[in-house]
């Protein structure tokens, strides 16, 4: 991977990301909070992506992509721990969202959900935007 091709591809994660948000908030504003819940992870999902992609690391899989962000994040001491357990509780919670329909996140679930998502984003931007992909 070239490092313009990874600059291109980190753009577009960023860019599904921001539609991740933006689908999240209105299927909030709209009631359907699982499938707001589900859009978040899909938000840190790609954030995470762009971030394994500044290391030339593209996961196969979302388990692989919570792996690579602890071993080559966590693990080297760019992110805390608590990075790795609000992708896997995010995780977790968009298969509950996604896959079992006894499961029911309420708004305030939403509204701690969002904003740990959005810190955890905040922090994945400013690594890119130091390794100056941002």
């Amino acid at each position: 991977m070239t490092e313009e091709n990874k600059k291109q591809n980190i753009a577009e994660e960023i860019a599904r990301a921001r539609d991740s948000m933006r689908a999240a908030d209105l299927l909030f504003e709209n009631g359907l909070i699982n499938d707001a819940v589900s859009r978040l992870y899909h938000f840190v999902l790609y954030h995470i992506r762009a971030l394994l992609l500044s290391k030339g690391l593209e996961p196969k899989s979302h388990e692989g992509a919570l792996r690579l962000f602890g071993l080559h994040f966590v693990k080297e001491g760019q992110f805390e721990a608590k990075a790795s357990h609000v992708f896997s509780k995010l995780m977790k919670y968009r298969e509950e969202a996604d896959y079992n329909p006894s499961y029911t996140f309420t708004k305030e679930d939403y509204m701690e959900l969002r904003q740990e998502a959005e810190t955890l984003s905040s922090a994945t931007a400013a690594c890119l935007k130091q390794k100056g992909y941002l």
